[in-house]
């Protein structure tokens, strides 16, 4: 597996993050067009429209969000089956904190313990991937 494969379940959260803040952006601006108008009078059709526009664009990135998800399990459950196949513990643990977990190195170091450092620890991650590409 390579770095690229690895890293792929961490990208696809941080993507569905993003969507998930358009999508609450998007939320909001939509019920700012649909909210009451101050004054009273009856809207236009072009409140309709844009109302619309909204319906259909929430619901185009609610379907990212969800397609994204699915393949987060699938990622998540490749890589739990390469990680299983690591025969070193320790190298297995990094391996679950780092691209299952998304901690970033210092984090990883810190929960392995035992005086290991960021640097120590990515060391051996890359070790093992020049190892068994």
């Amino acid at each position: 597996m390579t770095l690229r494969e690895l890293s792929q379940l961490y990208w696809l959260n941080r993507e569905i993050e993003n969507e998930r803040e358009r999508l609450q952006q998007l939320e909001g601006r939509a019920y700012a067009v649909g909210a009451a108008p101050a004054d009273g009078m009856p809207r236009t059709s072009e409140v309709g429209r844009k109302t619309e526009r909204y319906a259909v664009a929430i619901a185009s990135i609610q379907q990212t969000i969800e397609s994204n998800l699915i393949r987060c399990q699938e990622e998540r459950a490749k890589l739990e089956q390469y990680i299983a196949g690591i025969d070193d513990s320790l190298t297995r643990e990094i391996y679950r904190l780092r691209f299952i977990s998304g901690l970033p190195w210092a984090q990883v170091a810190a929960s392995i313990g035992g005086g290991n450092t960021a640097e120590s620890v990515k060391k051996a991650c890359y070790r093992h991937l020049r190892k068994h590409p």
